[in-house]
């Protein structure tokens, strides 16, 4: 039996990944970082969820190495680097460095590109990623803070971070099936290639794209291509409910927290704020008096009541972005609102809170981080790449979103088809 390690560099990453696999047959078990000691849970897929996108390089290196060398010893012999479906990742990124101390700390030389993943709009047409019917560089991606995308061609972001040359094979060698698929990433590999860039524009070539590298020691991707290669190595006779049972969330004192600003997020905030009660997170006051200023939204979300949960958010669009970076910069408001976060779920949770909605991957990381989350259930579905998860040693429930995930009733619906769970 193959098992897969998948080392995923954010926290909504991981549980994105972690839920296609279990969705199509591979019982998985989601860690928070790295592990000290063995895994405690068995399962046939292993996710470790770090918080390297962003991070300096070197650190996002060592990191990903050190949960390679892990899952490793937990018996894992095909892994997955898994990064966001948007990319993510410029010329400074990181994506091509840690493919490529991963390719050498395996021995390999070649591996595959496909962040596709086209049931939430992300597809890849002759190596260039499209959002649903824009080019990356003309989406709301334009515009992100820490990562702008201003190129869609896979092929020159992945030679202007990485080692090596990258090629495309494309959507007319996946309609040809996972033979065709093969013999040209073979083709590819003898004249050099490093890298190949799969085209993906349909479930239907994800699902090839699965049985044509189901060999390759590593594959990178997005969660799309999980899809292919879960179904290569499903567990027969697995119950998929059962399996999800584990993770439906519990409790019922509830609260959603936003720091994404992406186009997705403002339109799911505009939204929850005509059906919920709703704090903005004032960056000057995170700056002057931070844990004043967490008591004071602390007694205001436990004050609320009503059918949904109240939301806090620091959710804006881009111009308001560009302004309050521009008054308190970039990093310092970042991390303001961050730590703020922190305090905030922090003593929310001393206060009986066990729900918790988040949208952003950083956001994320910081909410499972300060809950001391080291591992998950992965539960139901809310959305395609947004499931309920569950600590495996806490009563404590969160959905964790990336940012563009999701439709504008996401926030509501998280809590209205699980209530009574």
């Amino acid at each position: 039996m193959q098992r897969l390690g998948v080392i995923a560099d954010d926290f909504t990453g991981a549980t994105d990944i972690a839920s296609f696999l279990v969705q199509n047959g591979l019982p998985t078990v989601q860690y928070n970082g790295v592990p000290d000691g063995e895994a405690t849970q068995s399962a046939q897929a292993i996710v470790v969820s770090l918080k390297s996108r962003s991070c300096p390089t070197e650190q996002a290196v060592s990191a990903s190495l050190a949960a390679l060398k892990w899952l490793q010893a937990q018996g894992c012999d095909r892994f997955y680097f898994k990064y966001c479906s948007t990319f993510d990742s410029t010329a400074k990124g990181n994506i091509g460095p840690v493919t490529d101390a991963l390719l050498a700390a395996l021995g390999e030389t070649f591996t595959i590109i496909s962040p596709a993943l086209p049931v939430n709009g992300r597809s890849v047409y002759q190596g260039y990623l499209f959002v649903f019917d824009q080019l990356l560089s003309e989406s709301g991606m334009r515009h992100h803070p820490v990562t702008p995308m201003t190129d869609s061609a896979l092929p020159r972001l992945m030679e202007a971070q990485a080692q090596g040359r990258c090629a495309v094979v494309n959507a007319a060698a996946l309609e040809q099936g996972a033979d065709a698929v093969q013999q040209r990433m073979q083709q590819l590999k003898a004249e050099g290639v490093r890298y190949a860039v799969l085209d993906a524009t349909s479930e239907a070539h994800l699902i090839t794209q699965g049985a044509a590298v189901k060999d390759l020691p590593l594959v990178t991707g997005g969660s799309g291509l999980a899809i292919g290669l879960a179904r290569q190595w499903a567990t027969p006779g697995y119950d998929r409910q059962q399996a999800e049972a584990a993770g439906r969330p519990m409790g019922e004192k509830a609260v959603v927290i936003s720091g994404s600003c992406s186009t997705m997020t403002n339109a799911q905030v505009a939204r929850y704020l005509t059906q919920a009660p709703a704090h903005v997170v004032e960056v000057e006051a995170c700056l002057e008096d931070p844990e004043a200023y967490a008591q004071r939204l602390c007694d205001w979300v436990v004050q609320q009541e009503g059918a949904l949960a109240p939301l806090l958010y620091a959710t804006s669009d881009a111009q308001a972005l560009q302004r309050i970076q521009q008054q308190y910069g970039a990093q310092r408001s970042s991390e303001a609102v961050e730590a703020l976060f922190s305090a905030v779920v922090r003593e929310l949770k001393a206060r009986g809170y066990q729900r918790f909605i988040v949208a952003g991957g950083e956001t994320s990381g910081v909410v499972a981080q300060t809950l001391g989350i080291h591992a998950f259930h992965i539960g139901p579905v809310i959305a395609p790449g947004v499931p309920w998860v569950r600590a495996t040693d806490q009563p404590v429930s969160l959905a964790l979103k990336s940012g563009n995930f999701g439709n504008e009733d996401f926030f509501a619906h998280a809590q209205e088809a699980f209530r009574n769970d």
